[in-house]
């Protein structure tokens, strides 16, 4: 069994379907994917931050909570995320559906990352897309970013663990997730094109 922080990156309430992580859970001494035989999607409170430093990644540090109602089961676990099935709809009800940008619309420049950073609030951080990759290798690679806002350059340090899954929006549409952070220099990491994603929720 194993538990950890990961962030949400869409809901599809016509499916039910849900996305996370934006690349798999592998266990750590051999890199391989684990198989998935269940597992909850849980609320999470955050409620510390390991700012993130050269040649040491950060980390988002908080508390499961409501285990008796989770949001949702988790199906399967790919190397393009972790998807489930909603279970608990009234989570999103206040939240207003975006429209999906296809891995062509994507572009250098400007975007934004939905992530937590304090409690259970999410919130819009500058971002810019430094480069795109088409390449079939870079299955969850295809968006290298760079953290350009502020406030979360002086809290976090930039991307930390705990943030993959974070949605990448680009002129309005959802485009893509955080994935991972570059160890050397943690202002900048990578994303998956969110096109990766629907296709791996099938």
């Amino acid at each position: 069994k194993i538990a950890g922080i990961g962030t949400l990156t869409f809901y599809d309430t016509e499916t039910k379907t849900f996305a996370a992580l934006g690349h798999g859970i592998y266990e750590p001494e051999t890199g391989t994917l684990l198989e998935t035989k269940d597992g909850k999607l849980l609320n999470t409170k955050v409620e510390q931050i390991q700012q993130g430093r050269v040649g040491s990644p950060g980390a988002l540090n908080g508390v499961i909570f409501n285990f008796e109602t989770p949001v949702g089961e988790i199906i399967k676990n790919t190397d393009a995320g972790v998807y489930g099935t909603v279970v608990n709809e009234s989570q999103f009800s206040a939240h207003q559906p975006l429209p999906v940008g296809t891995a062509k619309e994507v572009k250098e420049g400007s975007a934004v990352i939905l992530t937590t950073i304090d409690g259970t609030q999410v919130e819009t951080f500058a971002i810019e897309i430094a480069k795109v990759s088409h390449s079939p290798l870079s299955k969850s690679r295809n968006i290298k970013l760079k953290v350009t806002d502020q406030r979360l350059l002086e809290n976090c340090g930039g991307i930390v663990q705990g943030m993959s899954g974070s949605p990448i929006i680009q002129d309005g549409k959802l485009v893509g997730a955080v994935t991972h952070v570059l160890v050397n220099d943690p202002t900048r990491g990578y994303g998956i094109f969110i096109e990766n994603m629907l296709d791996a929720a099938g």
